[in-house]
């Protein structure tokens, strides 16, 4: 049986989620929208849930709005932001998901919008003093810089650039996809302006998420087309999936402590081990640290003969691993995050991704192949 160490790609759902949806799918399949009490039952079941959600956040429930994911709710927010808020600067670091670079690019080449990448050093942090320098053009600004790395688990430091932001009134969005459901999120305590989620990176379903709005900004939708979530988000909600993933959140705060443990001490054993049996072994970005996000590890290793197919060899001995982000691995390019840092151009890396339905005999497995790979007798 395969050991899976791809979840910052995606988890598996947690079963107690699949049992919270089934009966979703066979009983309540009312439209929300309408008046019967069919439609009636399922438009409180969502109501309920936002509550839910919301409270996690230190949000309003009516600043959570249902998408269908991440990548939807990082468009909806820079576009946005230039269409309905006047946002004329863009702000972000070249080690962005491509659901943010690739807008912010899109719309850089818009003759009135101008778009601004933070300096990064060699463990993929921000330098604060440069976004201080940019958001003083006096231009109006949205700071766009993910909460951790999804491929070399370096964590933005939201409280100071939050606090930079409301210093120069510029708005703040971060996307939060790999630590929701990982980490205790205070949106306004951090001085988000927007927020989103997805569900499916903590063992919720794909396909569902949420962006989270500050109350005292004033957006119009970009999906249109009917009056759903308060008449931000057009389209039939998605209420199956929205009880999933408020069941994944349920879950994966109920026990957040535990699993923090538990995943960085599975971390921690293939970093040991990989020292052990790998010489020359190095860790990309702030993937080592203690203080990065413990659900990723970003291994460079040293050259072989095999190095443009090190990723299947993994998989033939068993291992489901990442070369990077999954919306990229299909390509030729590489990534872009290890480019951004100048992290060992000749020397392959892979990614490692841990959940907290991983154990310590899948890191010895894990650990096993790679001696397998690196050291054939």
């Amino acid at each position: 049986m395969n050991v899976y160490l791809d979840n910052a790609a995606t988890t598996p759902i947690d079963p107690e989620v699949i049992d919270a949806m089934v009966p979703i799918l066979k009983e309540n399949y009312g439209n929300p929208s309408s008046v019967h009490s069919d439609g009636r039952v399922a438009r409180a079941l969502i109501e309920q849930c936002r509550k839910n959600i919301a409270a996690h956040f230190n949000a309003a429930p009516s600043e959570i709005y249902f998408t269908s994911g991440g990548t939807e709710a990082d468009n909806m927010i820079l576009r946005c932001a230039v269409r309905e808020l006047g946002v004329d600067h863009i702000i972000t670091s070249p080690l962005e998901h491509h659901a943010v670079l690739h807008p912010s690019e899109e719309l850089g080449k818009l003759d009135h919008v101008e778009l601004s990448l933070i300096k990064v050093n060699e463990l993929g942090m921000i330098d604060l003093e440069h976004l201080k320098v940019l958001l003083q053009k006096g231009k109006k600004t949205i700071v766009s810089l993910m909460h951790a790395n999804n491929e070399i688990a370096t964590i933005c430091p939201l409280d100071e650039v939050g606090a930079i932001c409301e210093e120069y009134g510029a708005y703040f969005h971060s996307d939060t996809v790999q630590t929701i459901g990982h980490y205790h999120l205070n949106f306004k305590s951090l001085g988000l302006h927007f927020a989103n989620c997805s569900a499916h990176k903590f063992h919720g379903p794909k396909g569902i998420g949420f962006i989270y709005i500050d109350k005292e900004v004033k957006m119009h939708p970009m999906i249109t087309g009917g009056a759903q979530e308060r008449n931000m988000r057009a389209g039939t909600e998605n209420i199956y999936g929205i009880v999933g993933l408020t069941k994944a959140l349920e879950l994966a705060y109920q026990r957040l402590e535990e699993h923090q443990k538990h995943v960085q001490g599975l971390k921690t054993q293939l970093i040991d081990g990989l020292k052990k049996i790998v010489p020359d072994v190095h860790f990309n970005g702030d993937s080592e640290s203690k203080s990065s996000l413990y659900t990723v590890l970003n291994v460079c290793f040293p050259n072989t003969d095999m190095d443009e197919m090190l990723l299947y060899n993994f998989d033939i001995a068993g291992i489901s691993c990442s070369s990077g982000s999954a919306c990229t691995s299909g390509s030729n390019t590489g990534s872009h995050v290890l480019r951004a840092i100048g992290s060992h151009p000749d020397r392959p890396s892979i990614r490692f991704s841990f959940g907290r339905f991983n154990t310590a005999q899948d890191i010895e497995k894990c650990i096993a192949a790679v001696d397998q790979i690196f050291n054939k007798k």
